[in-house]
């Protein structure tokens, strides 16, 4: 797969399928518009590309209203790559490219990638102020001689997966197995790790303490069983996501107990997949009740299986 980093300054040789979108997350809607490009492109011998941004448009227009991200920007490129494609392009959202209209969106499509075919989602906007839309794209494919594909949303259980739908599943239902099935994969959250006050290791449960990217989402508050990847290995793990009310911490936290776990890792990298929440976060009467409940926290982690069927 080639990776590039163009806002239209590039020309390619070879004729391009290409799915548009911002795929956050490349949840099950996602992977189905891929694979249609993919599809499309060998059947026609040419490229299958993505062309999408590696920032989130909304941090430019409107940092505000920009909505917590879901994936960060490598393990969205090793998905594409196992999937099959070709060419993923992770531009650049700007204000200059804000500027661009519909039109000029597509027509540099074509003229700098050689787009033969192009492959959107039922809602899809693009161009200055979201002002393009299905009926622009159907009638510059005629302009422009592209074939136009649009994908029908997919469901589970009656609901749209979206990445919206993805974001309350996990920071307001907490529900990991739900957001396990929209996305085919579990949800991760990485970072480095940093000194805590460590409580847990008075208690007997030491934590490490995660350093995340405060613009990506969180699962809601409580406890729940993890897999642990640290240097392509995995543990199982006790993680705890929220503010420790029991010794009335005020800081929002990422703590995990990673079971039969000894090392030292400050300042190393670690990848912690969300497989099932555990129960919601309490304040306890004692430090002595903590501890009691942490105890069946581990025994319910150490009874799960070691889950590795998904790509990391």
């Amino acid at each position: 797969m080639i990776l590039i980093e163009d806002n239209f300054k590039k020309y390619l040789k070879n004729n391009t399928y290409v799915a548009l979108g911002s795929f956050d997350g490349l949840h099950m809607g996602h992977m189905k518009l891929i694979d249609k490009t993919i599809k499309l492109a060998k059947k026609n011998n040419a490229k299958s590309m993505v062309f999408t941004f590696k920032n989130h448009p909304r941090m430019v227009i409107n940092k505000e209203l920009a909505p917590r991200i879901i994936m960060d920007n490598p393990s969205k490129i090793r998905i594409l790559q196992s999937a099959g494609l070709d060419i993923v392009n992770m531009a650049s959202f700007d204000k200059d490219f804000m500027k661009i209209t519909p039109e000029e969106f597509i027509v540099n499509l074509v003229e700098h990638y050689n787009v033969k075919g192009i492959v959107v989602g039922f809602n899809y906007r693009f161009g200055y102020k979201n002002l393009g839309d299905l009926s622009l794209l159907k009638k510059m494919s005629r302009k422009y001689n592209y074939l136009l594909q649009i994908v029908d949303p997919v469901k589970l259980k009656g609901q749209v997966v979206s990445s919206s739908t993805i974001r309350n599943v996990i920071s307001e239902e907490g529900n990991m197995k739900k957001a396990r099935k929209m996305l085919t994969r579990p949800f991760m959250v990485g970072g480095n790790i940093i000194r805590g006050k460590q409580l847990g290791r008075k208690l007997g449960f030491p934590t490490v303490n995660l350093n995340y990217d405060k613009r990506f989402i969180l699962p809601r508050g409580g406890v729940y069983y993890t897999i642990v990847y640290y240097k392509n290995k995995p543990y199982k793990g006790i993680t705890n996501v929220g503010y420790n009310p029991t010794v009335e911490d005020n800081r929002l936290s990422v703590e995990t107990n990673i079971l039969n776990f000894h090392e030292n890792i400050y300042n190393q990298y670690v990848s912690i997949f969300f497989i099932d929440r555990i129960r919601d976060e309490k304040k306890f009467d004692s430090l002595d009740e903590l501890a009691d409940q942490l105890k069946k926290d581990k025994m319910y982690a150490s009874k799960q299986k070691l889950q590795i069927n998904f790509k990391i």
